[in-house]
């Protein structure tokens, strides 16, 4: 379920700073976040993210094309292996 066109879209106020501290600052360093559900803003492109997936960080290079998604869209949880079936021990 989407969220509510009057509320807008949840962006992290910490995240937000963090962008806004980097461009100031003209730094280019990826910021690393944990916050997966927030919401990728006009505001963020041109900055790399590391995203948490719960055991690794994942780059995310904030694109025009990015913008509306969300962040945990980028750094996939699971890791599929194929299924198992006879195929594979012949």
């Amino acid at each position: 379920m989407s969220r509510s066109l009057k509320k807008g879209p949840y962006v992290d106020e910490r995240l937000i700073r963090k962008v806004e501290r980097n461009q100031r600052t003209g730094n280019r360093e990826p910021i690393k976040t944990w916050s997966r559900d927030c919401t990728i803003v006009p505001e963020f492109i041109g900055v790399t993210f590391l995203v948490h997936n719960g055991r690794q960080f994942t780059r995310l290079y904030v694109t025009e094309d990015t913008i509306g998604h969300k962040m945990g869209e980028f750094a996939p949880t699971r890791l599929f292996r194929g299924h198992s079936g006879g195929k594979g021990k012949k």
